[in-house]
């Protein structure tokens, strides 16, 4: 959010938003059994994933022409974005709730932005376990993967999971605005950012070829497949063009200022449900 008139800058509202956040950790820290076992539960159900892949490699050696360690370098920067924004942005989702309840009208009456106020409040670090999780398998996979590494390819996989945190995010405030037309419409929203999640874990050649040009148009192809096969050294057996291994950043900056479109006109049209 911008500085509003007499409204806090910026760098206020970081600190208004780390208060939250630190307030929302405390207060889930005092049920600390509670707090752990959802940790770890996030933490092993992860692996789940993972697991399947494995199973699906012990019956065939390449998955179009993909190795394991390739598709689990797909998963690990895939998941380990999206498991960064789940952490840090898909509080968005609760916007539904309080719509609903009629108790979104309090976070428009503070004077700092009410995406910001929802992730703050909402946040929950409980669900770091898909975090630390992805990190162990990407971790895995760039130790596997038939890679020379080099400074240029260590950038771009820190790229990818940069650019896949923003995708995801703005894809969850995207859906998530739903809220403001269609209350009940969660499942489209997991659909697109649930959903997707699991599309990214899979090279793009073993979908339909509808399938892959709505991943490339939602864009979820640009969150590791594409720069992955410039890290493999690998041409994009559909064609596309060399450059879309390096338009991730531009993708993920037209994903936010959609997603932020749509968020400020849900808000402008959002009526309250008054007494």
């Amino acid at each position: 959010m911008v500085e509003t008139h007499g409204g806090p800058t910026v760098a206020e509202q970081a600190v208004i938003w780390r208060r939250l956040v630190g307030a929302r950790i405390r207060a889930d820290w005092q049920y600390r059994t509670s707090f752990i076992t959802f940790m770890v539960s996030q933490f092993v159900a992860g692996f789940l994933d993972i697991v399947a892949i494995v199973i699906l490699f012990s019956n065939v050696d390449r998955l179009a022409g993909w190795s394991v360690a390739e598709v689990a370098l797909l998963y690990g920067t895939s998941n380990l974005s999206f498991a960064l924004s789940d952490v840090f942005v898909s509080e968005a989702e609760f916007a539904a709730h309080h719509i609903r309840a009629g108790s979104f009208d309090r976070f428009l009456l503070r004077p700092v932005g009410p995406l910001l106020l929802l992730c703050g409040q909402e946040f929950a670090l409980r669900r770091a376990g898909k975090v630390v999780q992805s990190v162990l398998v990407l971790a895995v996979a760039l130790t596997q993967v038939p890679v020379d590494w080099d400074l240029p390819k260590a950038a771009m996989v820190v790229t990818m999971v940069a650019v896949g945190f923003v995708i995801f995010g703005g894809l969850w405030v995207l859906t998530s605005s739903i809220a403001f037309w269609a209350v009940e419409a969660r499942e489209v929203a997991n659909s697109v950012t649930y959903g997707g999640n699991f599309v990214t874990h899979y090279p793009l050649e073993i979908f339909s070829g509808w399938l892959r040009r709505l991943v490339t148009v939602v864009p979820l192809a640009f969150v590791s497949y594409q720069p992955t096969l410039w890290v493999l050294g690998r041409r994009d057996p559909h064609g596309s063009p060399a450059w879309f291994a390096f338009a991730g950043p531009l993708v993920a900056l037209a994903t936010v200022l959609v997603a932020r479109a749509v968020w400020f006109s849900g808000i402008r049209h959002y009526r309250s449900t008054g007494s």
